[in-house]
């Protein structure tokens, strides 16, 4: 704003520079003369010889009054250029697909007046092949009921916009957005991989766990099948593993699960967010609907595999209040433990998580993120062991309370079925004479 503008205009229509020369040279002396001294005579001299610049001002005044406002565009939280058309991401979560944190450029998609932007195609998945040296992933988080477990993908088909795991894409240069959900890769060779590390003789067994990072049983897995040859390799060493899904295609593989979990050696969790068919879709675009994993819940439980409830993630004034019904739900088809986990937003799935609640709930947006924060000392996220996965505040402890009194009433709360390792054996390698023991 420029200093004419920002002179103040007095009744007569004089700037403060006019009325100090109208006044002319301040008096000397402890009684100076005030603007009066110079009399109406001398303020209408002033005004004579002012008159064109003050009317140039008040003219360039009424000009930017009467001119429209400029037209901002609305945006999102995102990185400018980064949003893709709702066409082009039919089906997908994310809205935008800024570069990743560790590259030194970032690509924008604009328009450069030849409506180029209408001709891309619709996002396709593609997958990867990559060849990985190991495939057991150890951890020393105290958050977590396990030490070490296997991701037979990356990125995830399913599309949860709050997925935690989005931005590990980040790693091969790659979006957190609609890269984690378009292109994936897999490792066709993890069932050999983990034969290999399972057959050393310092390996000591203990619980696997299989979904804590990607789905295995998300779409692809119907061609590649990994997960299921993962599978028959921990059943041929006896060794125990937990599955985290939100997909029926787990179902598939009862016939090697049922034995596994006779011995001891197999639980299955199914997440369940909400029951609202139009919420589920919107939140997990391509995950199974909910009737669906209540259906599959009940085929493994009817199969004798014992099957948990998550209710990962609540998300506050958006399913939290689901919290009863889902128990409920999953109690009636067989579920035997329950557990939760609240909202984490870290790195870029904070932006992506904003992105997502205006685009689809404007209304409720500002009132779910400042839940958020009450949870996490007004931030987005505090990544401190013990808050991370439940959050901390009045708020956090009642939605604890509610799921811990509701558990209880079903009998779904306690520890839980605890899986053994007495099974585990280290199968011989063929040419090699069985002992007398063997």
């Amino acid at each position: 704003m420029s200093r004419e503008r920002d002179s103040l205009l007095d009744p007569a229509g004089t700037t403060g520079a006019a009325a100090r020369a109208a006044r002319g040279p301040r008096p000397a002396g402890p009684k100076a003369a005030g603007p009066k001294a110079a009399g109406p005579k001398a303020k209408a001299a002033a005004l004579a010889v002012n008159e064109p610049r003050a009317n140039r001002i008040l003219g360039r005044l009424a000009q930017e009054k009467a001119a429209p406002p400029p037209v901002v565009p609305p945006a999102l939280d995102g990185e400018v250029g980064s949003v893709v058309d709702g066409e082009r991401r039919r089906g997908r979560g994310a809205v935008s697909n800024a570069a990743g944190r560790f590259e030194p450029a970032a690509r924008i998609l604009f328009d450069d007046g030849w409506q180029s932007l209408e001709e891309l195609p619709p996002l396709r998945t593609q997958v990867t092949e990559e060849r990985a040296r190991t495939v057991i992933t150890r951890n020393q988080s105290p958050d977590v009921a396990f030490d070490r477990s296997i991701n037979a993908y990356r990125g995830c088909e399913h599309g949860c916009v709050y997925c935690f795991a989005r931005p590990t894409h980040a790693y091969h240069g790659l979006s957190a957005g609609l890269d984690f959900e378009t292109k994936l890769f897999v490792k066709p060779d993890a069932p050999e991989l983990l034969a290999r590390e399972l057959s050393q003789a310092s390996y000591q067994p203990r619980v696997i766990a299989m979904g804590t990072n990607t789905d295995p049983y998300q779409p692809i897995e119907k061609r590649y099948e990994v997960t299921r040859r993962l599978l028959e390799v921990l059943a041929e060493f006896g060794h125990p593993v937990g599955i985290v899904t939100k997909s029926g295609l787990v179902a598939r593989d009862i016939d090697i699960l049922a034995p596994m979990a006779e011995k001891g050696l197999v639980k299955v969790a199914i997440s369940i967010t909400t029951l609202d068919p139009h919420l589920a879709r919107t939140m997990e675009p391509r995950a199974a609907s909910p009737h669906v994993r209540l259906g599959t819940i009940r085929r493994l439980a009817d199969a004798g595999i014992p099957t948990a409830v998550l209710t990962a993630p609540l998300i506050p004034a958006l399913n939290d209040m689901e919290v009863e019904r889902i128990l409920d739900a999953a109690k009636a088809a067989g579920a035997s433990e329950a557990g939760y986990v609240m909202l984490r937003l870290p790195l870029e799935i904070a932006d992506l998580f904003r992105e997502w609640l205006v685009t689809h709930f404007p209304d409720k947006a500002r009132h779910v993120l400042g839940l958020i924060r009450q949870m996490h000392g007004g931030k987005d996220y505090d990544s401190a062991f013990g808050k991370r996965m439940r959050g901390d505040g009045p708020y956090a402890w009642t939605v604890g309370r509610r799921f811990e009194i509701a558990a209880r009433r079903l009998g779904l709360a306690g520890r839980g079925l605890k899986l053994t390792t007495a099974h585990f054996r280290r199968p011989k390698p063929a040419g090699v004479q069985l002992s007398l023991f063997d």
